[in-house]
């Protein structure tokens, strides 16, 4: 039997916890809270009603920057992230950007081609971790 998903809008406070457990469990709860949380879109993927996979979008001067991407460890590898990143598209298409862009950690490049964004010459290190901006420009 299928498994019901279910990709929804969220409160930003309910991102913390997901964003504390997966990329900064060593920091207090604190780092991973936003001054700009409260500007932003964030959304999740439920699996069987459980928050697995969650992401915030904030849009300003017609771009729009998906920060905070993080699926439980438990449930990496089955699609969630997948799904919730083709739906994340989906919404930023919708609201008639011209540029969508991340600061994606290294190593995930790869993964991320695989929605259209390309690596920008643009490259950072923070908290012991290397960063290259990719971004997708849209046409509308």
């Amino acid at each position: 039997m299928e498994k019901q998903i279910i990709l929804k809008e969220i409160e930003a406070s309910q991102t913390w916890q997901i964003r504390h457990q997966v990329m900064w469990p060593d920091k207090p709860i604190d780092y991973v809270k936003l001054d700009e949380d409260k500007k932003g879109m964030h959304f999740g993927l439920e699996v069987e009603g459980k928050l697995v996979s969650i992401v915030s979008l904030f849009v300003e001067n017609g771009e729009a920057q998906f920060r905070k991407f993080a699926t439980l460890e438990e449930e990496q590898g089955k699609g969630y992230g997948s799904k919730l990143l083709t739906h994340l598209m989906d919404a930023v298409a919708e609201l008639g950007v011209t540029r969508v862009w991340c600061n994606a950690r290294a190593n995930k490049t790869t993964f991320y081609n695989r929605f259209g964004l390309k690596e920008t010459r643009n490259q950072f290190s923070k908290g012991g971790l290397d960063y290259v901006i990719m971004e997708k420009r849209l046409i509308h």
